[in-house]
């Protein structure tokens, strides 16, 4: 008995808060609303949401509607934008999801002769998004998640594209650029700059400086990779980067990059997708496509 309108309502009261901002969101009267949702309750037996002055709090049994609606309404809403771009002529759409911010810069490698191969495929890339990256693959609101973090679902497969150094980058006149390699009591007198993640994704210290019980001076963080590197580069910190994404960069005469540790920290970019027959007809041909690319470049 619970259709589709249902978990519409129950997602938009527990983004709302209230029934009068739910229903102009969903272009319901608040009547039709509130009709629509007694039926369920009186179906069922069991209330869904109760009152706190003028706002609406769900109840258990309207947490367990919600969490329905958020795993199956992004599907009904990609469906639909498909079938709509299937009438306009067009093939579709592929959402890429990322969780490395430096990656993007390799993405774009990948992306451009992707969109010469199919004009009538579009990209959309969402560089920070506030869920969690695996649960927005799973729930169908992204096609492919760029991870060098990988972690296991049934319903997921990952792909290996290229392993690559994290290392340490300072300016080329640095103390450190003496050394052959860097340890975590190296930065303890250190200016960090990051990107705005949590410690917990950042491998200089997952990797480095907390299994060594280490930490640093300071720690700032930075949105984007040229600031980042040309704060480096002016001598106001030290950073932790793909070694490859450092010789590309720019900047790359003015920085120097050191291992971190003797052995360095190696990790790998994978590309994670749901297992399930490629419905789009494209994803795994963006796959193949990354994978030629890292070997072509490797």
């Amino acid at each position: 008995m619970i259709d589709r309108q249902h978990l519409r309502i129950v997602r938009a009261i527990d983004a709302e808060g209230t029934m009068t901002e739910a229903a102009k969101s969903l272009f319901l009267t608040q009547s039709a609303l509130s009709h629509a949702m007694k039926k369920l309750e009186a179906h069922f037996d069991v209330p869904l949401w109760k009152k706190d002055g003028r706002r609406l709090t769900l109840t258990q049994a309207g947490q367990s509607v919600l969490g329905l609606a958020h795993r199956v309404l992004p599907q009904f809403e990609h469906t639909e934008a498909q079938l709509r771009r299937f009438a306009d002529g067009k093939q579709g759409i592929l959402r890429i999801g990322m969780e490395c911010y430096p990656c993007f810069e390799w993405l774009l490698k990948v992306v451009a002769p992707f969109l010469k191969a199919f004009p009538d495929v579009d990209v959309d890339v969402r560089r920070a998004f506030s869920f969690g990256g695996l649960q927005a693959l799973h729930g169908y609101d992204i096609d492919i998640l760029l991870t060098p973090d990988p972690l296991s679902l049934e319903t997921i497969t990952y792909t290996p594209v290229f392993e690559y150094e994290q290392v340490l980058v300072m300016d080329k006149h640095h103390p450190l650029a003496e050394k052959p390699f860097v340890t975590p009591k190296d930065l303890s007198n250190e200016t960090l700059i990051t990107y705005p993640v949590e410690l917990s994704r950042l491998d200089v210290f997952t990797h480095f400086l907390t299994p060594a019980n280490c930490t640093v001076r300071q720690h700032k963080t930075i949105e984007t990779t040229e600031i980042i590197l040309q704060m480096v580069a002016a001598g106001r910190g030290v950073t932790a980067l793909p070694k490859w994404l450092v010789e590309e960069a720019k900047e790359s005469e003015l920085l120097c990059t050191k291992s971190m540790g003797e052995a360095g920290v190696t990790k790998t970019l994978y590309l994670g997708h749901r297992k399930a027959t490629d419905a789009l007809g494209f994803v795994d041909d963006f796959i193949t496509m990354s994978q030629t690319l890292s070997l072509s470049t490797s």
